[in-house]
């Protein structure tokens, strides 16, 4: 049993639910069938436990060191980054005409979670450098593309993203980084950038950063901000790489989980001049930096999905091994033990934690197949409407999975007991991996008012018109069968509460108040959607059990089991915060600074 990755539930959402293999019919994927997928994830899945889950505990324990101005990681983690590279597969999501490999999305996406299961400390330098790639062929002119782009997409090179300084942190309205223009057309940049991860190593030849910052006399606010490529090192009329840029890593911090991501402040121009080129038009950085950041924020809700995936299959096997107790109905001391796994407490936990993990790991691919789907569509209308429902479904697939899949880390924990708490088992250690994807890439707060205060009303509520229309097509399929017929009805209803509440809202005549319990709307819708995901499983998993293998009937009951989890369990609870959310309660809106202890 691999504690990275459940391969027979991979291809179950994959092929029998998102129905990959019509995908695979396209002239874009025409180079893939079943096989090469297959080749492709045995490779991926090989690479991740050999180089990347071997050194996870290591890499934890022993944090990188600041050592005469530098950061310093154990050998182990170039030597992980070094065979992902070797094996191809930093290349695997980029177009062809770039030097990719063209695999779909939700492959990506798929065989990329492996490596954040496995050590998402170590894969975030590889997942950061993939978004600095597509948003630098998005956005770069063509001379920064030929010079930095091939060796971004062969994995040569490594990338980072610079937003947050010390006195903005998440409001980038506020930042002060300058840049001035210099007469080669190129930029001096001076300023300080905090929590910047992967910001300095010797893990790959240089380092690409993205920058925000300002250029003297730009509009005040975010409509003044700029994006910029800055690199580690010079480089050489020819290509090559040449002096240091002068951007000097000024002290490293130390987080509670992901230690061997370097977290760190980076100070640029000190000792001599930052030199950065524009990316994009001027002013317009933060819309460029979002192509970069909407990419992130579905990959930070994978490896929030794959920390908590890796949980629950710990506990799981532990679960399933660990003798302790009888069962209430025996009395005989003398009597053998039982495995942990027939205890209904313990039985609840490991469900919650399926419940979770792979409603999530749904989303997460269903938003992949979007990208995909995109990608493939004849019109520009239909490019549209793929567009909307992905902008409104980022954030819950973002911040949902954050949310529940770390509840099922706690879970996790809890099924082991007091040894869940040692770092002798990995549980507690996914647990705090696992809840740095609170903030990353925009705070759960952020993404709540993201959700109710914009992406809900976008064109006039068209993006939820969409998913309800999409939501409709499953309805109508599941109500025709008596054994789904109710789990329709109660969704259908949670979806109208969804509505109702966004239209109560709406009326609110004050505006911090219509947002003031966001984050309770967006749990809420997040687990709406979440019922649809399984819906969509529950469908797949009747079909499979009428027509599949005689061996995965156990497979299909569990998912039918998670279903009627999920519902009876789950789902109730969102019906409760939507109704507090429309009825615009101020209990918090209301309270003052001198209520929480006193003058």
């Amino acid at each position: 049993m691999s504690m990275i990755v459940n391969r027979r539930d991979l291809d179950f959402m994959l092929y029998e639910t998102l129905g990959m293999d019509e995908l695979l019919k396209s002239p874009r994927y025409s180079d893939y069938d079943r096989s090469a997928i297959d080749a492709v994830f045995d490779l991926a899945q090989s690479i991740a436990e050999d180089k990347f889950l071997s050194c996870a505990s290591k890499g934890d324990a022993e944090e990188p060191a600041f050592v005469d101005g530098a950061a310093v990681l154990i050998p182990e983690i170039k030597h992980a980054v070094d065979a992902f590279r070797e094996a191809g597969l930093s290349t695997t999501v980029y177009d062809t005409d770039i030097g990719g490999m063209q695999v779909p999305t939700m492959v990506d996406q798929a065989l990329k979670g492996m490596f954040a299961c496995a050590n998402t400390a170590v894969f975030n330098y590889l997942f950061l450098s993939q978004g600095v790639a597509n948003m630098l062929n998005a956005c770069g002119s063509e001379a920064l593309k030929i010079r930095y782009l091939p060796n971004l997409v062969a994995g040569h090179w490594l990338g980072t993203m610079c937003l947050s300084e010390t006195q903005a942190g998440s409001s980038l309205a506020d930042i002060r980084t300058k840049a001035e223009p210099l007469a080669d057309g190129s930029f001096k940049l001076t300023g300080t950038k905090m929590w910047i991860s992967c910001g300095d190593h010797q893990i790959s030849d240089n380092i690409i950063h993205m920058v925000l910052a300002k250029i003297p006399g730009s509009p005040p606010g975010v409509k003044g901000i700029s994006l910029f490529l800055v690199p580690k090192n010079r480089l050489t009329d020819e290509g090559e790489i040449g002096e240091d840029n002068n951007i000097v890593l000024a002290g490293l911090n130390h987080k509670m989980g992901q230690r061997a991501t370097i977290n760190c402040l980076l100070n640029f121009g000190e000792g001599g001049d930052s030199i950065g080129y524009l990316v994009g038009d001027e002013n317009c950085g933060l819309a460029n930096m979002f192509n970069m950041m909407n990419e992130a924020r579905l990959s930070v809700g994978m490896a929030a999905v794959m920390c908590g995936l890796g949980g629950y299959l710990y506990s799981l096997d532990y679960a399933r091994n660990r003798p302790q107790g009888r069962r209430l109905v025996d009395r005989d001391p003398t009597s053998p033990m039982v495995m942990i796994s027939q205890h209904a407490d313990v039985k609840r936990m490991l469900m919650t934690q399926k419940a979770f993990v792979e409603g999530a790991q749904m989303l997460v691919y269903y938003c992949a197949r979007l990208i995909d789907q995109q990608k493939l569509a004849a019109d520009q209308e239909q490019q549209q409407r793929i567009e909307l429902l992905l902008d409104l479904l980022t954030p819950i697939a973002k911040s949902w999975p954050s949310e529940f899949c770390l509840e099922a880390n706690k879970l996790a924990i809890q099924v082991l007991g007091g040894y869940g708490y040692t770092r002798d088992y990995p549980v507690e250690r996914l647990y705090r991996d696992n809840r740095l994807n609170h903030i990353h890439e925009g705070t759960l707060g952020i993404q709540a008012i993201d959700l109710l205060g914009r992406k809900v009303r976008i064109k006039e509520g068209m993006a939820l018109q969409i998913l309800r229309q999409e939501m409709q097509t499953t309805l109508a399929e599941a109500s025709a069968i008596p054994e789904l017929a109710s789990y329709a009805e109660q969704l259908e209803a949670a979806l109208a509460e969804v509505g109702c509440t966004v239209k109560a809202v709406d009326m609110a005549d004050n505006p911090e108040l219509g947002l003031a319990n966001a984050t309770l709307f967006l749990h809420a819708t997040g687990h709406v959607v979440i019922a649809w995901m399984w819906l969509m499983q529950a469908l797949a998993a009747l079909r499979g059990r009428s027509d599949g293998a005689a061996a995965d009937a156990d497979f299909y009951r569990g998912k039918l089991a998670a279903v009627a989890f999920f519902y009876g369990y789950e789902l109730p609870k969102a019906l409760a915060d939507l109704r507090l959310v429309a009825r615009l309660d101020s209990t918090c809106y209301d309270l003052t600074d001198e209520q929480f202890i006193g003058v």
